[in-house]
């Protein structure tokens, strides 16, 4: 797996538009992978990420005595696995072993990183307050890492009911200031 360091003031552009991503957590029986749609950027630096985890889901409750994840960012080749991640439940199967996907050592927290994923966001949580009304956590980036082979991922965006968009092209516009 090659991986090159990615500048943390940049985090904001992997999670800007808004993919679907897998966050993994480590618990004390084994690692799990949560599919999430409910995030978003709240501060470039140090990167703060708001990420939504129900009380219902299995890696609520690790990632609230944790107190870290990784927060990784697939393409849609990956989109099959990606749904049934989010399909089924860590409480019932190990997903990296059911879904085929790579768990790799992170470097600053204990939860892995998915070796599959374009990019992955190691995090620790900093703000539980609005957990208990909203299960918000609020996530610092602690370190990033892209996969420098993909030069314009096509991530895929949750439109609910099981359907989603890829992310199209990429382009450069330059904004003419009056």
């Amino acid at each position: 797996m090659a991986r090159k360091s990615f500048p943390l003031s940049n985090v904001y552009r992997l999670l800007e538009p808004g993919p679907v991503v897998l966050l993994t957590t480590a618990g004390k029986a084994r690692p799990n992978i949560m599919a999430q749609s409910w995030h978003t950027m709240l501060e470039f630096e140090p990167p703060l990420v708001a990420c939504v985890v129900s009380n219902r889901n299995f890696s609520f409750k690790v990632l609230k005595a944790a107190k870290e994840c990784v927060v990784n960012i697939p393409t849609v080749e990956l989109a099959e696995k990606v749904v049934a991640c989010g399909n089924t439940s860590g409480r019932d199967i190990d997903k990296f072993v059911a879904f085929h996907l790579t768990p790799v050592p992170a470097s600053v927290v204990h939860a892995p990183l998915i070796a599959e994923c374009y990019a992955n966001l190691e995090c620790k949580v900093i703000d539980t307050r609005a957990v208990p009304k909203y299960g918000l956590f609020i996530l610092e980036v602690l370190k990033a890492w892209i996969d420098p082979a993909m030069k314009h991922p096509r991530t895929i965006h949750h439109q609910g009911r099981g359907v989603f968009m890829v992310a199209g092209e990429t382009v450069k516009l330059r904004s003419e200031m009056p």
